[in-house]
């Protein structure tokens, strides 16, 4: 297991506050845990990015 983050990044702010994020290798895993974060943790005012760091390329965004 690498002690690097994983290419993939997750993060959800809340009222300009990063509030959590995580890494993933997988695209797909990652595009899995920001739809489930949708679910979760969407509530207004919430803001959930899915990046890819490798590229520095936003791939989606909620809302």
């Amino acid at each position: 297991m690498s002690d690097q983050p994983g290419r993939y990044r997750v993060t959800l702010v809340v009222d300009g506050r990063t509030v959590a994020s995580g890494w993933w290798d997988s695209a797909e895993t990652a595009a899995r845990r920001f739809t489930r974060w949708i679910g979760e943790r969407g509530s207004p005012g919430a803001r959930i990015t899915l990046v890819d760091t490798g590229e520095d390329r936003m791939l989606q965004a909620w809302p």
